[in-house]
């Protein structure tokens, strides 16, 4: 036993890509067998690591979830900035340049509407609960915007960590509503040809639920849609502390 977990100590990577090898396995199998493929498998494989993630937490009485466990100590690496980059630049490498300059106009103007509708309806949900600090509302509309613009303006502008981590689990629950949400309503939508996905991308720009989203709909969709998409989490991490900071702290 103590070779076994030597050598699984030493490969926490290796181990963190089996461990989650098999949660997206069951994950799929899931969605499959109790939806009838209507909910994406990547949501489901979201929940469960979210679960895993809060039993991680109590049972070590860390805050990295699953990864303060030392057995699984690769999870904090594979769930790492590092990775999640890598894995979003590499969808755009599906990307035919012709599908893209169809896009044209349309496509740019998507991504900036999509960014400043999110970010309008979350920081308006914050003023609702009562926040009146700029800072905190303008980290939640982030978070409305993405679960990663949302932790980058937070922390540029100043705001308190619980504040931060509302704008995550704001992204979160509009990553999973995208998942979820895509394939029921691409049919009423016409979002079956590249164009349409990379309008749609530029509007929802949550990366990995537009993706999820596409997938269920049309995997060769999902290289376009996630295209835009990466582009709405650029612009939001450059527009959230600076102008619509300094928007709302002009209202606030």
């Amino acid at each position: 036993m103590d070779i076994i977990e030597t050598v699984f100590l030493r490969n926490s990577l290796v181990v963190a890509f089996a461990l989650i090898g098999v949660t997206i396995w069951i994950s799929y199998f899931l969605a499959d067998k109790l939806t009838n493929g209507r909910i994406h498998g990547s949501a489901v494989a979201i929940a469960l690591g979210l679960v895993a993630a809060y039993f991680g937490g109590v049972a070590t009485g860390g805050n990295t979830g699953v990864a303060d466990v030392a057995l699984f100590s690769g999870i904090g690496l594979m769930g790492g900035g590092m990775m999640r980059d890598f894995a979003i630049v590499a969808t755009a490498f599906g990307v035919q340049l012709s599908e893209l300059k169809k896009a044209g106009l349309v496509g740019v103007i998507s991504i900036f509407a999509g960014v400043i509708v999110s970010f309008v309806v979350g920081a308006a949900i914050a003023v609702m609960f009562g926040y009146t600090d700029a800072a905190a509302i303008t980290t939640i509309g982030a978070g409305a915007v993405t679960y990663i613009v949302g932790p980058v303006t937070g922390e540029a502008i100043g705001a308190t960590d619980a504040v931060i981590t509302l704008s995550v689990a704001a992204g979160l629950v509009k990553s999973i509503l995208v998942m979820i949400g895509t394939p029921l309503v691409a049919r009423y939508i016409g979002l079956d040809n590249p164009q349409s996905a990379m309008v749609f991308g530029g509007l929802m720009g949550t990366t990995s639920g537009v993706a999820a989203g596409l997938a269920a709909t049309d995997p060769k969709l999902v290289p376009y849609g996630a295209m835009t998409a990466t582009f709405y989490t650029g612009v939001g991490c450059l527009l959230g502390p600076s102008i619509l900071y300094f928007l709302v702290s002009g209202i606030f």
